[in-house]
């Protein structure tokens, strides 16, 4: 049997399991309440169903109870399994011991930026800082209402993505005031 293929969306569904049984509208549910879609793309149900299936046949998960209420469709439930448990946890300890090689739209980007004129570029960059600006709010906000009553682990993420958001805004402000001064140019075609 291949190994089991690591995703984002396969560790947090490992995570739900691993806390209890449950289905997986209650997951994308949990994920969602929890702000832990910040950080994991639930936005279509289907891929957490699909997920879970993955996780399955790769014996990482399984079913606990399959059940029906009143007029409701059957619902499946699942849980996680000793090898699924084992597997959560080395592939955790490998996304946090090892940085993955992610090929993001951004630095995309900056690398192709002289296709653009510099004028163009600083807007460009500019309404970026506008809108990191606005994150990084939502952010703090975000943390605050979580520590009121959750110790700083359950928001631990969130200080990671306003770190990296801070990092950001702090580099893309140097970046537009060197196309305004002129310290990076280049040749436009306008």
């Amino acid at each position: 049997m291949p190994e089991p293929r690591r995703s984002v969306l396969a560790v947090a569904v490992l995570s739900m399991l691993a806390e209890e049984p449950m289905h997986a509208y209650r997951m994308q549910q949990l994920i969602k309440e929890r702000h832990k879609d910040d950080v994991v793309n639930v936005s279509q149900r289907n891929s957490v169903y699909q997920t879970v299936q993955r996780l399955v046949r790769d014996g990482l998960a399984e079913v606990a109870a399959t059940e029906r209420a009143d007029n409701r469709p059957e619902r499946t439930s699942y849980r996680i399994t000793a090898t699924g448990r084992a597997t959560l946890d080395e592939w955790l300890r490998t996304m946090l011991s090892t940085p993955a090689r992610e090929y993001t739209e951004f630095p995309a980007a900056l690398a192709f930026l002289p296709n653009l004129a510099p004028r163009d570029a600083a807007a460009a960059l500019t309404a970026r800082i506008t809108r990191l600006e606005a994150r990084a709010a939502a952010l703090d906000a975000e943390i605050a209402q979580v520590r009121s009553f959750l110790p700083r682990l359950f928001a631990i993420e969130s200080e990671y993505q306003q770190q990296v958001i801070a990092a950001e805004l702090a580099y893309v402000r140097g970046i537009v005031e060197d196309l305004r001064t002129g310290e990076i140019t280049w040749p436009s075609g306008d």
